[in-house]
């Protein structure tokens, strides 16, 4: 019998909002306040990578060290995580999400997280949500314990997510034929892990993922206009 695993995305799929400005903002708040000045550089950012002069790894890069510093050590940010996390569980999850994680876990799959998110918050939100795995965005860390603004290893988005999906696998010695994988996400960009899939799910997706959510016949869910005690509201049909 084949192993269940349920693996979520998680900003814009489990959250109304994007958390990873929010998590900056909140850490340089507690941190540095001062940083908040720097706040029309990461608009600049942004703007660079909209006009695709950086990339989006660098992006995220930059805007951390901008608004959190550089070579931060664990026992600084712990608290700045924990209350973000705790914040973002009680204001930021969508009902319908918390439904559909809840029945996952009732029908015995495996909750995976999946995210392009740092890990350093990411993990604290997944495990008040009950996940029993991660797999995001890694901080390097130096010599000294401290964690740095720069990424280890790839940005956990597009193909790059679908990689480390498959390189979680292989580290927990499951193989793909021995799992059975049900994927949500609220993005075009993780159509690589939705065509990977077994059963695909568009959940609260943007116009380009509804269409092509159609067109392959995943099921589509919109968890931002449920009422939590009413049944999940789906459209389409699972991919054979």
């Amino acid at each position: 019998m084949k192993a269940a695993l349920a693996i979520y995305d998680m900003d814009r799929t489990i959250t109304r909002r994007a958390t990873y400005t929010p998590f900056l903002i909140h850490a340089a708040l507690r941190l540095a306040p001062w940083r908040l000045l720097l706040l029309p550089a990461v608009l600049l950012t942004t703007l660079a990578y909209g006009l695709k002069l950086i990339e989006r790894s660098r992006l995220k890069e930059i805007n951390y060290i901008l608004l959190v510093g550089n070579g931060i050590a664990p026992e600084r940010l712990e608290p700045v995580i924990a209350s973000f996390a705790k914040d973002q569980v009680a204001t930021n999850i969508m009902p319908g999400a918390r439904r559909s994680i809840a029945n996952d876990r009732a029908a015995g799959r495996r909750l995976v997280m999946a995210t392009a998110s740092y890990r350093i918050y990411a993990a604290a939100i997944a495990e008040r949500l009950g996940f029993k795995d991660v797999i995001a965005t890694e901080t390097r860390i130096d010599a000294e314990g401290r964690i740095l603004a720069r990424i280890d290893g790839v940005n956990c988005y597009g193909d790059g997510k679908l990689a480390m999906i498959r390189a979680w696998l292989d580290k927990e010695g499951l193989t793909r034929e021995a799992v059975h994988i049900r994927f949500y996400s609220d993005h075009v960009s993780d159509a690589p892990v939705h065509h990977w899939s077994d059963e695909a799910v568009a959940a609260n997706a943007h116009d380009r993922l509804v269409r092509l959510a159609r067109v392959e016949g995943w099921e589509i869910h919109d968890w931002s206009r449920e009422d939590p005690d009413s049944p999940l509201a789906t459209a389409g049909a699972t991919k054979a």
